[in-house]
């Protein structure tokens, strides 16, 4: 029986702590991630798309720009250019339950493409320099076919270089890889 007891403590504990964690929002590395981001607030990097790799498919022959255009301590928004199109957004939000991708894409006149705020959140902790985003409840509403989908970005050491990367049923679907350029 007392065996039982500390059993059902230790659960307890457990519980509790895990409780304890989500109610305080983005665990550290979430935090620390969101904070380089922060810190990129201003910065330009140029890409290209590296996958899949086969000449003419979409975005490959493409000029890349992603831009740290809006920093507030809970949202930073990184509009993307794909060579003259200027639709999408991506946006970074710290949540109460860690951190946040959205996909904003607009049309020439500002309001929202059919297709849109699509994303993810995180689940697990990541480092200071890579995040993974599963794909959100709203997404596979919206897309059913995305339901696999898992968005990654991460930064280099010296936050010179920026990855994007999506996996769909756990294998590559896209990667672009960009340098700072300022």
């Amino acid at each position: 029986m007392q065996q039982i007891r500390k059993s059902y403590g230790f659960v307890l504990l457990a519980v509790l702590a895990t409780t304890f964690q989500a109610q305080a929002g983005p665990g550290t590395q979430q935090k620390a991630f969101f904070e380089q981001l922060m810190a990129l607030c201003g910065a330009t990097f140029v890409g290209e798309a590296v996958y899949p790799a086969e000449p003419g498919e979409a975005w490959r022959d493409q000029r890349l720009v992603a831009t740290f255009a809006s920093c507030s301590p809970d949202e930073i928004r990184i509009p993307l250019a794909v060579g003259e199109d200027h639709s999408r957004t991506w946006v970074i939000t710290q949540t109460t339950s860690g951190l946040q991708l959205k996909h904003d894409h607009r049309h020439a006149d500002g309001t929202p493409d059919e297709i849109t705020q699509y994303g993810g959140t995180t689940t697990s902790a990541g480092t200071a320099l890579a995040q993974s985003f599963p794909a959100d409840a709203d997404t596979i509403s919206l897309i059913p076919e995305a339901r696999s989908n898992q968005w990654f970005l991460s930064l280099s050491g010296d936050l010179d270089t920026l990855t994007y990367y999506l996996e769909r049923h756990g294998a590559p679907r896209f990667k672009a890889v960009f340098s700072r350029a300022d």
